[in-house]
């Protein structure tokens, strides 16, 4: 066994450092704090508070839910908790760190998303910093501390190894444990398993029409079977999960739900009449513009994923993260054949080292992004509670938890989960973010109560209801302050709670 000195040690260290504040080391210390800055956000997602409640459950009754507990409209039913170790992992690391910790984590999370995306950008440090940027961008008004980003860096890791797996096919291995992990985190490995089968279906498409094209690869058979065996065991490891095989229709049922496309915003197509949706149009923009430039080759899978992606993309606003990572290492391969074009000792001084008298400066840089990203994570955290206080009714729940609604309450679909987690079990909720849950026909009747529209009374008769949460100014607390028996309990600026004076039946 090789024995290092610690003289040797420390040189290597020397040069570990060295290579960290260099060119290329320098810019992603530079890209990897900014993102993890860019990416701190207040947990504010509605759907947070019944994840962490899950997730409590979970570890109280050590074992995953398959009926809902949380609601008096849907006790019972059936119930797909496909998310149920991420809720796990929420419960307990706000239990040990609070929301800090949640805060921390998936800013984490989600630079790593993208910087796993810089890797696959091309070797120029600069246009493949600006792809990246332009990518998180894209897709920045989707960011939070929600288990979505799970599913983001897992999709960004999923392409780097299918795109390095070119070069070492061992590499695919990999994916049958994160299959096995993602199957249960999240039901966006089917993303994961969906970009495998394009990639296979892309490579074929080149091995059979495209062998006597030149400057592609030529993909050879061992391969392709190597790659379809992969697959095969990658779907093999869906069924390991507390739901089984429920999990092999339940994401193809989520996409296809017109519950999910109707009354989540998320779930429908981007408006682009939005500010928060330009970044993502500048991007299909710019990387179709790339591709017409004449000298830009792109290669046929490379051109149906993306495609697949735009059209995925297009659809729903869930899947712009898709188009964004597929895009963005197009993007910035083309935009670096341009600029290298006729000049080609532009690589070679890009892989020159920069003089050892650069190195302090750039020390320097890293040392203040760092700074700068620590004072503005300590911001983040710092205004948690009036984050939480300004989205959610905390002071129309303390007067609930003081004075217990007699019967059913009616509540805002926004403000369940919020709900669940400070009132459950004494309270259940009426409706909460689980539209797959309730269904369609279910979520009409909700939105006709809350907009006064048809037979708006028939859902409080039904479930006997005498007690509603919902903002002060919607129409549904507008409409019952006119109602003879039904009175204002409390208001603040934010919400209303009006009870029905008749006693309960």
């Amino acid at each position: 066994m090789a024995i290092v000195s610690c003289h040797e040690s420390s040189r290597y260290d020397g040069l570990l450092v060295k290579s960290l504040l260099d060119g290329k080391g320098v810019f992603l210390c530079v890209l990897l704090i900014g993102l993890l800055a860019m990416a701190a956000r207040n947990a504010v997602d509605p759907d947070l508070w019944w994840h962490l409640k899950t997730g409590q459950y979970i570890a109280e009754h050590k074992g995953v839910p398959h009926v809902d507990p949380f609601s008096y409209t849907r006790s019972g039913a059936p119930w797909v908790a496909h998310e149920w170790l991420t809720e796990l992992l929420l419960y307990q690391l706000e239990r040990i760190s609070g929301f800090a910790g949640l805060i921390v984590l998936f800013a984490s999370i989600i630079s790593a998303a993208f910087v796993l995306l810089y890797l696959r950008c091309g070797t120029n440090p600069s246009v493949a910093g600006v792809a990246t940027l332009v990518a998180a961008w894209a897709t920045a008004s989707l960011w939070g501390v929600r288990p979505q980003m799970l599913s983001l860096l897992l999709t960004s890791l999923w392409l780097l190894l299918l795109e390095e797996s070119e070069r070492r096919p061992r590499l695919l291995w990999w994916t049958i444990p994160l299959t096995l992990l993602w199957v249960n985190l999240h039901a966006g490995f089917a993303v994961g398993l969906a970009l495998s089968a394009l990639f296979l279906a892309g490579e074929c498409f080149e091995a059979v029409w495209l062998q006597l094209s030149r400057g592609l690869p030529q993909p050879n058979s061992s391969q392709l079977r190597h790659a379809a065996f992969i697959l095969v065991l990658d779907l093999l490891m869906v069924p390991l999960n507390p739901n089984g095989l429920r999990l092999f229709s339940y994401p193809i049922e989520t996409l296809r739900s017109a519950a999910m496309q109707g009354y989540i915003v998320e779930w429908a197509s981007p408006n682009f009449h939005h500010a928060e949706y330009l970044p993502f149009l500048l991007l299909v923009l710019g990387t179709f513009a790339v591709l017409s430039l004449r000298w830009v080759r792109v290669r046929p899978r490379d051109l149906l994923l993306l495609l697949t992606g735009l059209y995925a993309g297009l659809v729903s606003i869930r899947m712009l993260p898709l188009f964004a990572l597929i895009a963005a290492p197009v993007l910035s391969k083309g935009l670096g054949q341009w600029r290298l074009r006729g000049r080609p000792d532009l690589l070679v001084r890009s892989r020159q080292s920069l003089p050892s008298s650069h190195f302090l400066i750039n020390a320097v840089i890293v040392l203040g992004m760092a700074g700068f990203a620590a004072v503005h994570l300590a911001q983040v955290i710092q205004r948690q509670p009036e984050a939480e206080a300004r989205q959610f009714p905390e002071r129309a729940v303390a007067y609930l938890r003081d004075h217990p609604a007699s019967g059913a309450i009616f509540n805002d679909y926004d403000w369940g989960g919020y709900l669940i987690w400070k009132l459950y079990p004494s309270t259940q909720v009426f409706i909460d973010g689980r539209a797959d849950l309730y269904g369609e026909e279910f979520l009409d009747q909700y939105a006709d109560t809350y907009q006064l529209k048809g037979d708006w009374r028939h859902p409080l008769e039904r479930w006997h209801i005498h007690t509603v949460l919902v903002p002060y100014d919607s129409a549904l607390a507008v409409g019952l302050g006119n109602v003879p028996n039904w009175s204002v309990a409390y208001q603040d600026s934010q919400a209303v709670i009006l009870t029905d004076q008749v006693s309960p039946r």
